[in-house]
């Protein structure tokens, strides 16, 4: 699963996306990520989520890696723990991931890059409306195969 969220992130398997004067693409790596949270548990996604973002790390900004492990984890404890829908427990991922993605995109782009505060500020806000885009689509996604994965007999943790 850690390597198709890596293929899901390389640009073939990605859709142009402008927000604004900023041009980028909608990856859909969050898919195996939720898929794993949810059949395998939430150490299963925090490890895809990692592994899965070992490329984006080295190719964008290097604490992704901490983002995709934190949507991972925060997905698989919604889903077991509280007994969530999947469909919601990846969009309340998403909540938790967010903060993370603000805060150390901030830290990388005022710190390690010579970007403005108001830059920087401009530029997080574009990455959180992109990702926000990318993980309800992929939630919405995974909200509606699991029912079929459950059915095929691909976890007998799904109820």
């Amino acid at each position: 699963m850690a390597a198709l969220s890596t293929i899901l992130s390389i640009e073939p398997f990605s859709i142009p996306l402008a927000i604004g004067p900023f041009s980028s693409e909608i990856h859909f790596a969050q898919i195996p990520i939720f898929i794993s949270s949810i059949l395998a548990g939430p150490w299963a996604g925090f490890l895809t989520g990692a592994i899965g973002g070992l490329y984006m790390s080295i190719i964008r900004i290097p604490l992704i890696i901490g983002g995709l492990a934190t949507l991972g984890l925060a997905a698989g404890f919604f889903f077991k723990k509280l007994k969530m829908r999947p469909l919601f427990a990846c969009i309340l991922a998403w909540c938790v991931q967010a903060p993370y993605v603000f805060v150390s995109d901030y830290i990388w782009f005022v710190y390690f890059t010579p970007m403005s505060n108001s830059v920087a500020l401009t530029t997080i806000g574009t990455i959180l409306v992109k990702l926000t885009i990318e993980s309800l689509i992929s939630a919405a996604f995974v909200g509606f195969l699991i029912p079929y994965m459950k059915r095929l007999g691909f976890s007998q943790h799904l109820k």
